[in-house]
């Protein structure tokens, strides 16, 4: 069965600086029409530092939307124009949340955090070999660094404490490639 749908308007409601809303008007498989809102987003890359212990570094910080602290996995926007790779986005937002390099970056995949919506993209890496240096928190950023062994960590996710998709899947993805 052919379930693409096809677009046949679109209107933007909102444009901002990492996202834009619209609403579409669709042709369904069956025919008929219905609306799809989306919201336009410029993707970003989530990264797991793995230390040589075999513990993960993660940062706490405030989420506005959910008005609470989450603990997350260093993540970044694909904002810094073209010329700036997947990849070396992972290691800027490594550095300037966590103060790490990694000798090694290790592709973990793709997720789509809410597909019914939103276009965001976010890769995945595992951060290894890493050295430790200063953090370089963007101006607008407050991040408290958790070190936690992997095994903790897992548990946090299983018991519900850990509710980031990106964090829940990268540690997933690692323990699949026996990174730890």
């Amino acid at each position: 069965m052919n379930m693409r749908e096809k677009q046949l308007s679109y209107e933007y409601f909102f444009e901002g600086k990492i996202m834009k809303a619209r609403l579409d008007q669709v042709e369904l498989p069956n025919g008929k029409t219905a609306p799809r809102e989306v919201c336009e987003h410029v993707g970003g890359v989530g990264v797991l530092p793995i230390d040589k212990d075999g513990n993960v570094i993660l940062v706490r910080q405030f989420r506005y939307p959910y008005d609470t602290e989450l603990l997350e996995i260093p993540a970044g926007k694909l904002d810094h124009g073209e010329g700036e790779s997947i990849a070396d986005c992972g290691a800027r937002e490594l550095k300037e949340e966590t103060g790490c390099t990694a000798g090694r970056m290790v592709p973990l995949g793709c997720v789509y955090p809410s597909p019914g919506f939103l276009t965001e993209v976010v890769h995945l890496f595992a951060a290894l070999d890493l050295t430790e240096g200063e953090m370089q928190p963007d101006e607008d950023e407050f991040v408290e660094v958790v070190r936690l062994p992997i095994a903790e960590a897992e548990n946090m996710v299983a018991r519900d404490e850990i509710r980031d998709a990106k964090t829940a899947l990268a540690l997933y993805r690692a323990r699949l490639k026996n990174l730890f």
